[in-house]
């Protein structure tokens, strides 16, 4: 693995509870050669430093100084071909769901395209919410014990970056004619902001034509969600969804 390829990974740490679980994530990324850390929306504003982050983070001081803090997951989507929301809890409504050995492929494809690729880490007592994967393109689980599939959030970290590493490192030169493919294709896929900001066009069209009814909404836009994540919308498809949000909103 080569820093060009480490620098198309982020790695976001969704409302984080705990200042050492970050500084651990910072010296499990550090030691795996990886260094894009995104912190949204942690409990501690400044979490990267304070003291117990910085000293667990031990001589990976330098990941947490560069880490970006934002109350906005949008932002740290935005851009990428591939985001990967981890989590072991199933989902009624959601993006398709992979475990963690099958999900490897595609983030190989997308990083051998030059895109951008990011990996959503959820609070440690709740995971990711549905907010959360709804800007995913795919819920990920790593195969563990089913009894008891919980792990530290920097084990988490660990796990993927250790892997990660080691499917990168591959020569490039073995890469298949269909991880090509893959990676081709990603290059014409929206990214899952532009797919969410799309949702709320719809969401205002169809409430304007009376279809959505916003105080007894349902499961009417999880479920749309849910469609549009299974069928990987392209960019030139967003811009026609848009197109007809528009003429709903216009008959208001």
């Amino acid at each position: 693995m080569n820093t060009a390829q480490a620098q198309l990974l982020r790695w976001v740490l969704v409302e984080t509870s705990h200042p050492g679980n970050v500084g651990s994530a910072a010296r499990a990324l550090k030691t795996m050669g990886f260094e894009d850390l995104r912190l949204i929306n942690p409990k501690h504003p400044g979490v990267a430093k304070m003291p117990e982050a910085l000293a667990l983070a031990s001589g990976a001081v330098d990941i947490l100084e560069s880490s970006h803090e934002s109350p906005s997951l949008e932002s740290a989507v935005e851009g990428c071909a591939l985001v990967l929301g981890l989590t072991s809890r199933d989902r009624e409504f959601g993006p398709p769901a992979l475990n963690w050995e099958d999900a490897r492929p595609l983030v190989q494809a997308a990083i051998g395209g030059k895109q951008q690729v990011a990996l959503l880490f959820g609070p440690e007592r709740t995971g990711l919410d549905n907010h959360h994967l709804s800007l995913c393109t795919h819920r990920v689980w790593l195969d563990a014990n089913p009894l008891y599939p919980s792990l530290n959030l920097a084990q988490a970290i660990m796990v993927c970056a250790f892997t990660l590493r080691e499917a990168l490192g591959k020569d490039s030169e073995s890469m298949t004619l269909g991880t090509a493919q893959d990676a081709s294709e990603l290059l014409e896929y929206a990214d899952p902001a532009a797919v969410a900001a799309m949702l709320d066009h719809w969401r205002e069209g169809l409430e304007a034509i009376g279809y959505l009814d916003p105080a007894n909404p349902k499961k009417l836009m999880p479920r749309l969600q849910a469609l549009f994540a299974r069928t990987r919308l392209h960019k030139e498809e967003i811009d026609l969804l848009r197109g007809i949000a528009k003429q709903m909103l216009l008959k208001k």
